[in-house]
């Protein structure tokens, strides 16, 4: 069963180097966390089974990386320095700050209880910063709060230099930074984390057809990383909880620890983006409402040689969240196992793509040379398979091995032993971490083992 509680999460991070509290030797900072050395080969696994699925297996996307800075144009008619907001609500008693919507009651405050509190208000959640050596109001821009941006301000040269015709898309991921009021919930609400994002432009008319594509395809690549179905919904946003660019949204929600939150949105941004983007709006016929363009220099357009004319594609965006994604998978893989036996373990059962160490080998006696140099020999060998992370441990403990290495979900354990060194074939033990059956492989046969493995299991 998934992890009943985020604490329990939590401890696990911190116990075996997934997550730490961000600046801690300092007391910490609110809604900022640091990857550790298993946090980092999952959250780099999970970004690579994400480019896979969406650049390489796909013939009609190219990859991007824009920049985290940009010109500060680009929010002034992406729409965010006007409508990038939150409601905030202050407590006059406790000098809390809150969001308004997620206030039990926007005339108490929630962390004291007093009902001297201020009337929400609108809370930009752009950081700002300024460019160059002048504080002036000339030199100032934001921290990118999406990465979308980068991709239409690039969509005229992804095009000029690939030929791309329609439909198509644009792949990136990267840092996002938004002043959140309220971090909250480990890494599913912080400030600095990083997104995965699609923007797939389409004819104008094939709009609805590819949104009801890209949310089905995202659905299937989630339950594809080892989310169970049951913790899995949708919710379809309207009305005035649709953001400023959206003709019609898609949350794909899981169930977390703290309820059911959204995962990733897919959402229609018809040509909002593009026509804001462009120059010479009033050539276009745009559907969507957008600020009159004044300092743009390129017509983000794409010429329809079928019908021989120029028009704004419209957008689909599939937009999903790396630091919340790596919390679903944790959540999801977070077991606790009553053993025959009576005794207890806890296990990390990711699938075998994800896992942050691929296969861990252990000698049986880590003081005894022939073993210790035929366990590095194998490692060795391994890492040259390009599967990830294989580790070489050498405590002596092959029975704490293992239960450590469920913890932090290695698929295989390989011992080496007397037997390895002594018996014709150097015979070693492979572990498997789910059903914890011990089978021996000759040494020379190991890495066609590992393979198929990671092969049959994927």
């Amino acid at each position: 069963m998934p992890a009943k509680t985020m604490d329990e999460l939590v401890s696990l991070c911190k116990r075996r180097g997934f997550i730490f509290q961000g600046s801690e030797i300092y007391g910490g900072m609110q809604g900022a966390y640091d990857y550790g050395p298993l946090g980092i080969e999952l959250k780099n696994n999970l970004k690579a089974a994400w480019w896979r699925s969406m650049v390489y297996e796909r013939d009609d996307v190219e990859g991007l990386d824009a920049a985290i800075i940009q010109n500060k144009h680009v929010y002034k008619y992406s729409g965010h320095e006007d409508t990038f907001t939150d409601p905030m609500v202050d407590c006059h008693e406790c000098k809390s700050r809150m969001r308004a919507d997620h206030m039990k009651d926007i005339k108490v405050c929630d962390n004291c209880g007093s009902t001297n509190v201020t009337a929400p208000r609108d809370f930009n959640l752009m950081f700002k910063t300024n460019v160059g050596p002048m504080v002036n109001e000339e030199s100032y821009t934001y921290l990118r709060p999406e990465t979308a941006q980068g991709i239409f301000t690039n969509f005229k040269n992804v095009v000029d230099s690939t030929s791309r015709t329609l439909p198509f898309g644009i792949a990136q991921i990267g840092k996002s930074f938004r002043n959140e009021i309220t971090p909250r919930n480990f890494i599913f609400r912080v400030r600095e984390f990083e997104q995965m994002e699609l923007e797939f432009f389409c004819k104008p008319g094939e709009d609805e057809k590819w949104h009801e594509f890209w949310v089905g395809a995202r659905k299937q690549w989630w339950l594809d990383q080892g989310l169970a179905e049951e913790n899995i919904e949708f919710e379809y946003v309207t009305g005035d909880d649709l953001a400023h660019y959206s003709k019609s949204t898609v949350d794909i929600l899981y169930k977390f620890p703290h309820g059911f939150e959204e995962l990733e949105g897919v959402a229609n941004r018809t040509d909002y983006d593009l026509g804001s983007h462009t120059k010479a709006q009033e050539e276009f016929g745009l559907s969507a409402k957008v600020k009159k363009n004044e300092h743009s220099t390129a017509k983000l357009a794409i010429r329809d040689l079928e019908e021989n004319k120029w028009e704004v594609p419209f957008c689909i965006e599939p937009s999903a969240g790396l630091d919340r994604g790596l919390l679903a998978v944790m959540t999801e893989a977070y077991t606790e196992e009553e053993l025959p036996n009576g005794s207890s373990r806890t296990v990390l059962k990711f699938k075998p793509h994800l896992a942050p160490i691929k296969v861990a080998i252990m000698p049986l006696k880590k003081n005894k040379p022939e073993i210790v140099a035929l366990a590095k020999e194998l490692k060795n060998k391994l890492q040259k398979l390009g599967l990830g992370r294989i580790l070489y441990e050498n405590t002596g403990n092959v029975g704490k091995g293992y239960r450590r290495h469920d913890e932090v979900g290695t698929p295989i354990c390989v011992t080496v032993d007397f037997d390895s060194i002594e018996q014709e074939g150097a015979p070693v033990t492979v572990r498997d971490r789910d059903t914890m059956e011990q089978i021996v492989v000759p040494a020379a046969e190991l890495p066609a083992y590992v393979i198929n493995y990671f092969i049959n299991q994927n």
